[in-house]
């Protein structure tokens, strides 16, 4: 049986009982990290699975495709994540209209107890599912009396009074601010993918670049940055990264570009992490290619005295 499924259909995925969490879990910050714990936790004491379970796409993205909420972790991301946390199983749900028309009586009888047959269910502060976000921890506890499961929030995790969440972090990098999006994810912010083939600009301009694309999401950051990009060797390699529509050539589709380095070689179907550093500026128009290109020139070299003074400070915190 394969441990991340989609669909609410089919046989019951733990038929012995399970302990399941439920959320967007985009981004996997602390605020997820202590959910999920928790739940392998009491999956742990009383002997059953854990199933962490999600959406795709988040209800948000759903419901508002115009004005999609910006993601931080693209699904294959928030899959791995969760279960290099652990977890059993991950369901990743088809939110569709027909999942979307769903009652909560109807999920708790569907999903939490015919598909998983929860034994206990656990959730985070102000969760709330079925049809019109009618249901709460308090509609969760009383269908979990009726149906013989457990069901509870545990508390909103707070860093020096302030409440983790995805929202806050988008706010920290938008803002550019790195250090705080560092200590409410547990990690640096880093998006990852397979390296896809571009248009090959980079190449001609003497940038060429690895490039990730977002399959139709929202990235939760745009302009010019300092990055590391892991996967390459068996280090970090320095480099400098676009993520944007490329404006100077009438680009739609947001894509990032990293350039690595010192670097030569064929990148393409290589799954790479791109950590965020510093942002450099904002993506701009210029007027024609050479305008760019000396630009890509002065990011490039700011860009490496920003790594190189990084990797050193890495260096002394763990010396």
């Amino acid at each position: 049986m394969s441990r991340l499924f989609r669909d609410v259909e089919g046989g019951p995925r733990s038929p012995h009982g399970s302990v399941v969490c439920i959320g967007a879990f985009d981004g996997l910050h602390l605020g997820h990290q202590a959910l999920v714990r928790h739940t392998l936790a009491r999956a742990r004491a009383i002997g059953v699975p854990s199933i962490a379970l999600s959406f795709e796409p988040l209800p948000r993205e759903f419901f508002a495709p115009s004005e999609p909420p910006p993601r931080l972790l693209l699904p294959r991301g928030k899959a791995e994540g969760l279960f290099a946390l652990g977890v059993d199983q991950v369901g990743l749900l088809r939110f569709d209209r027909r999942f979307a028309s769903l009652s909560a009586q109807e999920f708790v009888e569907r999903v939490l107890v015919g598909r998983l047959r929860a034994s206990e269910v656990w959730v985070g502060p102000e969760f709330r599912f079925g049809k019109a976000r009618s249901g709460d921890i308090g509609v969760l506890h009383a269908l979990g009396a009726t149906h013989g499961f457990v069901a509870g929030e545990i508390e909103p995790v707070l860093l020096d009074g302030e409440r983790v969440s995805a929202t806050r972090i988008r706010e920290a990098l938008r803002a550019g601010d790195f250090a705080t999006a560092t200590r409410f994810l547990g990690r640096p912010y880093a998006i990852g993918g397979h390296v896809v083939q571009g248009k090959q600009l980079g190449r001609t301009l003497g940038f060429p670049t690895a490039n990730l694309r977002f399959g139709g999401r929202t990235p939760a950051l745009s302009g010019i940055y300092a990055t590391w990009v892991h996967g390459v060797g068996d280090r970090p390699r320095a480099s400098v990264s676009s993520l944007g529509t490329r404006p100077t050539v009438d680009g739609v589709e947001p894509l990032l570009e990293a350039h690595l380095f010192d670097f030569d070689g064929d990148l393409y179907g290589r799954r790479i992490q791109v950590e965020f550093v510093a942002k450099l500026r904002d993506e701009l128009k210029f007027s024609d290619l050479p305008a760019l290109t000396a630009q890509m020139h002065r990011d490039a070299e700011q860009a490496r005295g920003i790594l190189s003074n990084h990797a050193t400070q890495r260096q002394n915190a763990f010396a």
